[in-house]
């Protein structure tokens, strides 16, 4: 494993990140391990050298940090490690559940160190971009949490680059704790975050973790031109619209296969030594639901590419219309989140 700084911080993070959205309960959603069926594959992980893994409060409602922290605490010391969290998503029916304002904040930081089993969080994220707070009052309470010792570090993810930069510099006009990375959906098949997003990570100094490197198991090679599903997975991934894939990403695949039949290598691990080509790459955050699926990481770490395989890799790509980050589509993003969420027991009432 190689080891790398998070952006211009002095924290130390593995050049891959595992993220743990596939760990939890399975009754949030059909393909999610559960507890005994995660731990052989956080095992492999840190007997591999991982040692950056990425979680969020949505996941499995909670008992996703649940699982992840209690069997990495079984595993190894806690300050061996490096867990990153998320806050937006609602997770309660509740009025005021969700969002970025202080007041959830406050909440979330709590209920998740909570769920983790520990009394800090090293990586705090927002994991979307909220229309309906002031950027300032988040940026305060997340200064705050900092400031109480609960998080080390704070990041944000899925956003425009504009709202990011907007963010960047009211922390610094004001002193507050800054923003250390930032996790974009980036991919072989979705490279829209180059135009902007990457160039102003670089300058400002901030960390690039990227979700998504493999778009949904797209970049493994199992899908075919007539979009077949071959699992669970695959249909939660046509739901939340990263599954209806076009000619010009089925171009990228079969150049992504051709470069790794001529290396001996596997599609997967392919696509993310390509991704880390890129100078404001951090660590991708990998998804695995069987230890074996790590490999594929691994082996990117010792494939370097020439210039012509990348030209051979990018040269099929055509731009695509960015989704999911308006405030229309956050609506809707955040009602079918909140569909996964189980109605409230019944208020008792009074004889």
């Amino acid at each position: 494993m190689d080891y790398v700084k998070l952006g211009a911080t002095g924290l130390t993070v593995s050049r891959v990140c595992l993220g743990c959205l596939g760990f939890g309960s399975p009754d949030w959603m059909p393909w999610i391990l559960d507890e005994a069926a995660s731990r052989p594959v956080l095992k492999a992980a840190v007997e591999a050298g991982v040692t950056f893994f990425d979680t969020a409060d949505m996941y499995s409602l909670g008992v996703g940090e649940q699982v992840v922290g209690r069997v990495l605490g079984e595993m190894v010391p806690r300050d061996e490690i490096v867990i990153a969290s998320k806050v937006f998503f609602p997770q309660t029916h509740a009025p005021g559940e969700g969002g970025l304002s202080r007041k959830h904040i406050m909440k979330a930081v709590d209920r998740s160190l909570r769920n983790l089993g520990t009394d800090y969080i090293d990586l705090y994220q927002i994991h979307r971009f909220d229309y309906d707070t002031p950027i300032e009052e988040t940026l305060e309470a997340l200064n705050d949490v900092v400031r109480a010792g609960k998080v080390r570090y704070i990041g944000a993810s899925s956003m425009r680059a504009w709202q990011f930069s907007k963010m960047i510099h009211a922390s610094r006009r004001n002193g507050w704790a800054r923003f250390v990375s930032m996790q974009p959906q980036y991919s072989l098949i979705h490279r829209e975050e180059e135009r902007e997003m990457l160039p102003l990570c670089l300058d400002e100094g901030v960390g690039v973790i990227p979700w998504g490197p493999l778009a949904g198991g797209f970049l493994t090679g199992r899908y075919t031109r007539d979009g077949r599903a071959g699992s669970a997975r695959d249909l939660h991934n046509q739901t939340v619209g990263r599954g209806a894939y076009g000619d010009a990403d089925f171009d990228v695949a079969e150049a992504l296969a051709s470069v790794a039949q001529a290396r001996g290598a596997t599609p997967a691990a392919v696509a993310l030594a390509w991704m880390m080509t890129n100078p404001a790459v951090t660590a991708p955050v990998i998804g695995a639901n069987k230890p074996g699926h790590l490999q594929d990481a691994l082996a990117a770490l010792d494939l370097p590419l020439s210039r012509e395989e990348i030209d051979t890799l990018e040269r099929p790509y055509r731009p695509k219309a960015v989704t999911g980050l308006g405030r229309e589509d956050l609506v809707r993003v955040v009602q079918g989140h909140r569909a996964t969420i189980p109605p409230a027991p019944p208020t008792a009432q009074p004889a």
